[in-house]
């Protein structure tokens, strides 16, 4: 497998879609630090979520220039996997602006139902499993991407990805 030092790795999709978890896998898979964009969130975001309130534009925007300013530091490292939403092209653009050439986009999809009774099960997150329709709604499939259907395992999903990215460089 070619090396994929200094690029970045975005691992996208809707809130319970597993992007946390295949990003984990997938950077001890290549030997790549992972980090979460939840994580970039300023506390208001949060707190709006845990109230039930779905996040608008003006609140992702300076989420995502957080993780698009860390991302650009990360590539003139060594490079790196980040999970986050991403759910619109204009999202996806923000976020490797200057640096498209470096990036590769994961989504993992699913289906609604599936994805809810996986956020219904899980313990400790900030997004209400209510808030998961408007990221339905809000979601604009991407182009190009390296597309995972969720309902595989984990460790099928990381091989898959694997597999794509070795043909994609």
């Amino acid at each position: 497998m070619t090396n994929l030092k200094n690029r970045l790795i975005y691992v996208m999709g809707v809130s319970g879609s597993g992007k946390t978890t295949i990003g984990q896998l997938l950077g001890q898979e290549l030997g790549l630090p992972f980090y979460d964009g939840d994580d970039f969130h300023p506390p208001q975001n949060i707190q709006k979520m845990k109230s039930g309130q779905a996040l608008q534009d003006e609140d992702r925007h300076d989420w995502l220039v957080n993780i698009h300013t860390f991302a650009q530091s990360l590539l003139q490292d060594q490079g790196g996997i980040i999970a986050c939403s991403a759910l619109k092209e204009k999202y996806r653009k923000l976020l490797s602006q200057n640096i498209a050439a470096q990036c590769f986009w994961v989504f993992l999809e699913g289906d609604f139902k599936v994805i809810q009774e996986r956020m219904q099960k899980r313990e400790g997150h900030f997004m209400p499993t209510k808030l998961l329709e408007s990221q339905f709604e809000a979601l604009e499939k991407p182009s190009p991407a390296i597309y995972i259907d969720i309902q595989n395992t984990p460790e099928t999903i990381i091989q898959l990805i694997l597999k794509e990215l070795n043909d994609v460089r």
